[in-house]
């Protein structure tokens, strides 16, 4: 029987995808092997410790926009097995994430992965307390005055890329980023100062936040807690959405609504974004059969049920605009405030091999002024010397 390995992504927002595996084995006689089923931040650390070495030869891996230029050099490049007319349907701003320059040709950009979805965090919140905030200093007012025992007025990823990615958003908000174009570091600024502020004023000062925010609150965490009623408002992902539709999974189902991100003290609205993705390892097996799964995992069929079940944001044309066209109430609203975050809204981190270096050395010293260890000014100078050290 011909076989596949897998390492596939984990976790509430993607596991819907396990029950599509079946489909694919009746279609093609494969059987699939799901070797490495991990949340996001320990599927990247183990795809790199295996992918290069003998424990690295799986034929399709979840990856993600962010993170597959650093994976590039062990990838197979899907070009020449992908044809033209395949990727028509295809978001085009998704694909060009999906495409960067790897080894010694920096000019020509090759496609490294196909896109599963896009996502960008929006704005849930307790509609039967208050109204959506229209920016960071209202919604920071709102949290304080709604926080009570066991009720957080906000609550964020404490660590990780989650914590990295609610820096970043902040960042931009206050008219900052990340780098200018010639990948040096520019968020030792006021904007970073501002960004660093408003993370110590909700979790330090105001204590609006979880305490133990840092050690026990991640993606599953902030939009489980929500669902149970125990948050004022929280930023979430699409593949969450699914889960929000059911009042057996939700018992703010009555109670809550969605908006875009409040704005930044430069009147900016920015939402952490990016896309999970499938690519193909050169030590792959079976890349041939590798790649057809891919395919079958980015089609209509399967962006459909993403969709329509799971909530996430598809990324073929036809699939979103159907979705659109089917939904209403809430659900059309979320669409909505979806579409106007990606068009508008939505920082991409730019696509480099040490990105992920870069967000560690971030994240951490986010927790850092966070929570008072160091002033604002003092993380972002050594933030910045470390960034500088990692880039030379």
């Amino acid at each position: 029987m011909k076989e596949l390995h897998l390492a596939l992504i984990g976790g509430p927002q993607y596991d819907g995808l396990l029950e599509l595996l079946p489909a694919f084995e009746k279609q093609t006689g494969y059987r699939l092997h799901v070797d490495v089923r991990l949340p996001h931040v320990e599927l990247n650390e183990r795809m790199a410790k295996d992918l290069g070495t003998e424990n690295g030869q799986y034929d399709m891996i979840s990856t993600h926009t962010k993170y597959c230029p650093s994976q590039a050099e062990h990838l197979r490049p899907l070009d020449e097995l992908v044809d033209a007319d395949e990727l028509t349907d295809f978001v085009p701003r998704v694909l060009e994430l999906c495409r960067f320059a790897t080894g010694a040709d920096q000019t020509h950009e090759k496609l490294m992965q196909l896109p599963r979805n896009f996502d960008a965090r929006i704005l849930f919140y307790r509609a039967d307390l208050i109204a959506a905030p229209q920016t960071w200093d209202e919604a920071a007012t709102q949290m304080v005055k709604h926080k009570r025992d066991g009720f957080y007025g906000f609550a964020f990823p404490g660590r990780h890329s989650g914590l990295f990615g609610t820096f970043y958003e902040l960042l931009g908000m206050a008219g900052g980023d990340l780098f200018d174009a010639h990948l040096n570091p520019i968020f030792n600024s006021e904007a970073g100062e501002w960004a660093l502020n408003f993370l110590y004023r909700v979790h330090t000062v105001d204590r609006v936040t979880p305490p133990d925010l840092i050690e026990n609150w991640y993606y599953d965490e902030i939009s489980g807690r929500f669902r149970d009623g125990d948050v004022l408002m929280v930023g979430d992902f699409p593949g969450f959405y699914g889960l929000y539709q059911k009042r057996e999974t939700c018992k703010v189902f009555d109670q809550f609504d969605v908006a875009v991100y409040p704005a930044g003290p430069a009147g900016i609205r920015k939402s952490y974004a990016g896309g999970h993705s499938f690519a193909i390892p050169k030590a792959a097996r079976d890349p041939e059969g590798g790649l057809a799964l891919a395919k079958y995992l980015t089609s209509p069929e399967v962006q459909w049920h993403e969709a329509s079940v799971g909530g996430h944001t598809p990324v073929r044309k036809s699939i979103f605009e159907k979705i659109k066209s089917t939904q209403s109430g809430r659900d059309a609203k979320r669409m909505a405030v979806l579409e106007e975050t990606i068009t508008h809204y939505a920082m991409v981190p730019p696509k480099f091999a040490k990105y992920p270096l870069i967000e560690d050395i971030l994240w951490s010293g986010v927790q850092e002024a966070m929570t008072g260890k160091l002033t604002t000014k003092e993380t972002l100078i050594l933030m910045e010397k470390q960034v500088r050290e990692v880039l030379t």
